[in-house]
């Protein structure tokens, strides 16, 4: 009796280390895949929604326009695709405040594609995906926080799409150790969940 206890006490704590080194696995790799700048050509830009306070962009939010508009005027992709829908409580979407943002610093309307329903991250690349179907490549340069790239990039990859991880360096989240390391841990939770979710859905 004593021998099967101690057998099953080693294999939980066997199975307890090998989830504590995924986890941690996984933290490095949010922190690695949010390092690296990826911005090439390609066929459109996606700026992720954040939140934006009646009209006007969140320092989050703007922090992504502005990355998402510097590498539109260095010509490496003809479309920029914004997106986020509308959140409780508030009369416009976040792609419609990224809109007139970028409208109002020179982009041409005909350069911006709105994506206006996703409350999630899923939900809208997941519409971006449908969006670049239409388009001759499938190649796309993905703009929001560094923490957020590696689950993009899981899911822009399950849904058929070429991504290129370009995460902006001007974020409010990212000048806060507290804040960006709550957002590094629950990334990486949500990139793997991500990961599996999509190919159940497959």
């Amino acid at each position: 009796m004593k021998r099967r206890t101690s057998l099953k006490a080693r294999i939980i704590g066997a199975v307890a280390v090998a989830v504590f080194l995924a986890w941690v696995a996984m933290v490095i790799a949010v922190i690695v895949v949010g390092a690296r700048d990826q911005a090439a050509p390609a066929n459109a830009i996606v700026v992720l929604g954040a939140a934006q306070y009646e009209g006007h962009p969140s320092p989050v939010l703007r922090a992504r326009l502005d990355h998402a508009l510097d590498l539109y005027q260095r010509s490496l992709a003809p479309l920029v695709i914004v997106t986020g829908g509308t959140g409780a409580r508030d009369t416009t979407s976040e792609a419609q405040v990224s809109r007139r943002f970028l409208l109002e610093r020179g982009v041409p309307d005909s350069a911006i594609v709105m994506e206006t329903h996703g409350l999630t991250t899923s939900q809208s690349i997941h519409a971006v995906a449908a969006i670049v179907s239409a388009l001759p490549g499938q190649r796309v340069i993905l703009v929001s926080d560094p923490f957020h790239m590696l689950r993009l990039s899981i899911l822009a990859h399950a849904l058929g799409l070429t991504p290129l991880t370009s995460p902006t360096r001007t974020s409010p989240i990212s000048n806060r150790a507290s804040e960006r390391w709550k957002y590094v841990f629950a990334e990486s939770l949500k990139a793997p969940l991500s990961f599996v979710i999509e190919r159940i859905s497959d």
